[in-house]
């Protein structure tokens, strides 16, 4: 009897060394390292782990043990907080939404900056705890009351709750801004990759709000501002560069919204959409609009495919502004508060960053560009996780502070 003991004690390290065994082979089989890149091996490893949770995820899922993003949630939010000593953290609830308030403990003579910070995760991934970190450098360094938000997401939530959620919280925060003790004339938003793309439908949406402050600037750190076009240059060029291979971000649009799996290449080819949008928005979309040092590797295929019908029918909520803020109307797009954008050479979203500089440029919207060679997709979020911080990662995280400051 004793020795039936020892099988599940035996079972369980052979089946977690297999899992791992065979993730190694698969980030060996598809992953890109960029040359570019420094410190390869890390990049490498830190992709190893990162698969890793995601099959396990995966596998805890179908076997109805638990969810793939609480199981990556879980393990992510296990990496530890740093002492706030200089700051008030708060857990507060806005209505539904959870979100965190930074507050610097030190008298001040004036109302303080404010920043709204939305992250990222791609409506999976990421939670208050998980840009904790983060946000609390970001409160210190720029002496700003800060508020993350931990808007619902996967798997008890999809589009458009993510949006919604942010743009409640941040419209609550906005009428309270004398109670945080934040100066009305300069507030931030600010977010990082989907929390980018939040930044810009959030700003359109409150442009012309007489009942609530002016947002001062907004800061995208490599957003998503479109899902329309994915055949744009850094689509091919990075499509499978770690942490967002193309074929991993077409699989999280589908479940956030709802779409069937089966449309996957639909929306990657672009036939989903009809003749007379893509001619609509052709001008904003197109590569034409990508500068030509950045097309030098990959080929631009005839795009879109043939228009299917069905596929329109299923995906069409694609379309809709709240999903690809870049459609927004020229007048619109004219009245936005200056912008910071940062772009990462290695990252798909690269293109998204440059075709949104330039339509906020063309309405002559203010735009300080910050783009990061040796950067890729997710590297904000390691800055302080030594031994696993990149210098691309300390760069983006000075910048952000420095033009902050600046506000």
């Amino acid at each position: 009897m004793a020795v039936l003991w020892l099988v599940p004690l035996l079972v369980l390290p052979t089946f977690l060394l297999g899992v791992f065994v065979w993730v190694v082979f698969e980030h060996f089989r598809t992953a890109d390292v960029p040359a570019a890149l420094q410190h390869p091996v890390k990049f490498r490893f830190l992709h190893c782990i990162f698969l890793y949770a995601i099959t396990l995820g995966t596998i805890f899922e179908k076997l109805g043990i638990c969810s793939m993003p609480k199981f990556v949630r879980f393990l992510h939010d296990r990496m530890g907080r740093k002492k706030d000593h200089k700051l008030v953290v708060t857990n507060l609830c806005f209505g539904t939404v959870p979100v965190r308030l930074f507050q610097p403990k030190a008298a001040s003579s004036s109302p303080r900056r404010g920043i709204i910070f939305y992250h990222g995760g791609g409506g999976i991934f990421g939670s208050l705890d998980c840009y904790h970190n983060v946000c609390s450098f970001l409160a210190q360094e720029t002496d700003s009351v800060l508020l993350l938000v931990g808007y619902r997401k996967l798997p008890d939530y999809r589009s458009p709750v993510i949006s919604q959620d942010c743009l409640s919280a941040s419209i609550h925060f906005l009428r309270g801004l004398e109670t945080y003790g934040v100066d009305p004339r300069r507030v931030v938003v600010c977010g990082e990759s989907l929390g980018g793309g939040l930044v810009a439908f959030i700003t359109q949406t409150l442009v012309g709000r007489s009942d609530l402050p002016s947002i001062r600037a907004q800061v995208l750190v490599y957003p998503v501002v479109q899902l329309i076009n994915l055949q744009l240059p850094s689509f091919q060029q990075n499509q499978d560069v770690p942490f967002l291979a193309r074929k991993f971000m077409v699989t999280n649009i589908c479940r956030c919204m709802s779409i069937d799996l089966s449309w996957r290449d639909a929306i990657l080819n672009g036939t989903f959409i009809p003749p007379d949008t893509w001619r609509k928005y052709r001008k904003w979309l197109s590569s034409d609009n990508i500068p030509e040092r950045f097309k030098g590797r990959g080929h631009q295929p005839r795009f879109p495919g043939p228009f299917n019908e069905a596929a329109y029918l299923e995906a069409k909520c694609i379309l809709d502004v709240e999903n690809s803020p870049l459609l927004i109307d020229d007048e619109t797009i004219a009245q936005l508060p200056e912008a910071f954008l940062v772009s990462c050479e290695n990252d798909i979203l690269r293109d998204d960053a440059l075709l949104y500089k330039k339509r906020l440029e063309d309405q002559g919207v203010r735009v300080t560009w910050y783009h990061v060679e040796d950067g890729f997709h997710g590297s904000l979020i390691l800055f302080d996780m030594a031994p696993f911080s990149f210098p691309c990662s300390q760069k983006i995280v000075n910048a952000v502070v420095s033009y902050i400051k600046g506000i």
